[in-house]
């Protein structure tokens, strides 16, 4: 058994079964995997996927099982490769980190500036996707992090640490009826009109949905994105009020509109970050994710990565008083 045939049904796995574009993205030959992947079945004495023909069609159970364990193993010789690095390069590296738009857009500009200009030799890579998008890539072993706000079921293998709160505003036109209220805005208020906001899945977007059925209300929304600049855009075509992250108004930038506070209508969301249990941080590692939250200082973090599972984790930081954004 070879570590490169356990890579190759690993990165056969994340392909979808297309061998052809495993050997693709590996530089290597679709016949070499082919053969390797065989020999490994062979030596096991089971077969690892399942076939029609000469294509791949499914994960054996007993395939199933091999592959997780291959996954274990090769995040281990990651880590190996990551302890022999902080010792002879302490300041050099990558960081791969998996995010939403928002995060990437909003969030973390100042964190990234003022991390580049300490380690100019690590390189740094930003991949932005949805909940699910992030979650596998920080699995697979493609992102050292993973930041995002929603659908934390995805998340089960990955030790994800609470950052900070964040609520809601509604964004509208100067003109707008609702930019002349002289009181809260309630939900009924909004229920009036159409309504631009985030995809489902997306910053937040589930706690727009519970506070709408909380009051017996269904949302008119008319138009959704990923990216909150697209939304204010068609704030501006007047197609209808915005409901966006508060984090994502610039003052500045969108001086022609105005925001309204909606943090009394909506739950918070909470901000995570999260990497793979057991994975050796390095240094740099342990920095950016104190500049990002400063609570989460080293200390903290190991404490965090021996707990069990997330509930523990959770109960961990029940007392912390986390920073609003």
């Amino acid at each position: 058994m070879k570590l490169q045939q356990l890579r190759y049904i690993v990165e056969v796995l994340n392909h979808n079964l297309n061998v052809s574009a495993t050997a693709e993205s590996l530089f290597t030959s679709q016949p070499g995997i082919s053969k390797q992947v065989r020999m490994l079945e062979d030596e096991l004495g089971i077969q690892v996927f399942g076939r029609s023909g000469k294509h791949l069609t499914h994960v054996t159970p007993a395939g199933k099982e091999v592959i997780d364990i291959a996954q274990q193993i090769l995040a281990k010789v990651e880590s190996i490769k990551a302890v022999a690095k902080e010792h002879t390069l302490p300041d050099q590296g990558k960081l791969n980190i998996a995010t939403t738009h928002t995060q990437a857009r909003y969030a973390l500009p100042p964190v990234i500036g003022g991390f580049i200009e300490k380690y100019p030799k690590v390189t740094l890579h930003m991949h932005q996707g949805s909940p699910q998008q992030i979650s596998e890539a920080a699995s697979r072993g493609d992102a050292d992090f993973a930041i995002a706000t929603e659908a934390m079921h995805l998340y089960g293998d990955l030790v994800m640490l609470p950052c900070y709160h964040w609520n809601r505003s509604i964004i509208v036109k100067p003109d707008h009826p609702l930019a002349q209220l002289d009181r809260k805005l309630a939900v009924e208020d909004i229920a009036k009109y159409s309504i631009v906001t985030y995809v489902f899945g997306f910053t937040g977007r589930s706690e727009l949905d519970r506070a709408f059925s909380a009051c017996g209300l269904e949302p008119k929304i008319v138009f959704t994105a990923t990216d909150a600049d697209v939304l204010k855009t068609y704030v501006r075509l007047g197609l209808g009020v915005g409901v966006l992250a508060t984090m994502a108004v610039d003052p500045k930038l969108d001086h022609d509109l105005v925001a309204l506070d909606a943090s009394h209508l909506f739950e918070s969301s909470t901000t995570k970050i999260g990497f793979r249990k057991g994975a050796f941080l390095r240094s740099y590692m342990y920095d950016f994710i104190h500049r990002f939250a400063p609570h989460l200082t080293k200390d903290v973090v190991e404490r965090a990565n021996l707990l069990r599972n997330q509930d523990e984790i959770d109960a961990m930081f029940a007392s912390f008083d986390l920073p609003v954004m």
